[in-house]
């Protein structure tokens, strides 16, 4: 099974934001450093998960198990549901995407195991500021 690490992270709350993602289980492993301009911690989150949807889609990855430190994300995907409304499209893209894989899991991890998703997602707000 394909293993997806996640991670979004923001210099500052709202501020410049970077997604990391670390694919694992492949002939070779992927690392990806995202740029996303402007926005919240938690939005960051959410658009590490829909970047990461989209490149295993884009690949033909149909089964798979995403890894993610944030407990926001990992609860709304397994509720199916957000209270706060500037979620609710995040969320909403997300499932559809999900429903497109032949097996998907999301599993929440420590922070300390998503290390390398995180670094990727520190690197990607740096490239935004050059």
């Amino acid at each position: 099974m394909i293993e997806v690490y996640i991670d979004g992270a923001t210099k500052g709350n709202p501020g410049p934001s970077g997604a990391g993602i670390f694919i694992r289980g492949i002939d070779k492993p992927v690392q990806l450093s995202i740029p996303l301009g402007n926005m919240s911690n938690h939005e960051a989150e959410y658009k590490a998960l829909l970047a990461a949807l989209k490149y295993c889609l884009a690949h033909n990855y149909k089964v798979v198990s995403f890894r993610t430190d944030s407990q926001l994300v990992e609860r709304a995907v397994e509720k199916q549901y957000v209270k706060n409304k500037t979620f609710m499209p995040l969320l909403a893209e997300a499932l559809q995407l999900i429903e497109q894989f032949d097996l998907f899991f999301l599993k929440w991890i420590p922070s300390q195991q998503n290390k390398v998703a995180d670094e990727l997602a520190r690197k990607a707000i740096s490239q935004q500021r050059r």
